[in-house]
């Protein structure tokens, strides 16, 4: 299997198994990723926003369990963020209703503002990013990484 890294760079994995190609390949996006997402964002590196984000999909503001369980990231990993983004103001902090040693985490007015800064051009990076990928692909990609995350909080 050859696999293009650069305009002049190409490089041989012969007999490579997929899986093994497939989590590569998957690694070396991530990283790809992370630093074009890193040079979007002015205020905020691109991990500290997609953990905004997933905050956001959760009904009732969360607690650090719950965000870490969501990114499947560690509790120590995930309230360093957390603490960052507190300390530029971007959440809070709140105890919760019914059990005053759990803490909630809730999303700032500053968050919001950060939000509308981006939405437009977000969307233009993402739409660039998907021009060229079939929507069935797509479709088929998230049914088998959600099959590998089921398999890997088995194996958890």
């Amino acid at each position: 299997m050859n696999y293009k890294i650069s305009e002049n760079q190409e490089i041989n994995f012969g007999e490579m198994d997929n899986t093994f190609f497939l989590i590569g390949l998957l690694n070396e996006f991530m990283n790809r990723f992370q630093v074009v997402g890193d040079g979007f964002f002015e205020e905020i590196s691109w991990k500290q926003c997609f953990l905004l984000n997933c905050i956001s999909f959760f009904e009732k503001p969360p607690t650090l369990k719950e965000i870490s369980d969501m990114l499947g990231s560690s509790h120590q990993n995930v309230k360093q963020m957390l603490l960052k983004l507190e300390k530029a103001e971007f959440v809070q902090f709140v105890a919760d209703e019914e059990d005053k040693r759990k803490q909630r985490i809730i999303l700032t007015k500053k968050t919001i503002a950060f939000r509308e800064k981006y939405d437009k051009s977000s969307q233009e990076f993402m739409d660039k990013l998907f021009e060229h990928v079939d929507r069935d692909n797509l479709a088929i990609t998230i049914q088998t990484l959600l099959s590998m995350d089921e398999q890997l909080k088995k194996m958890k």
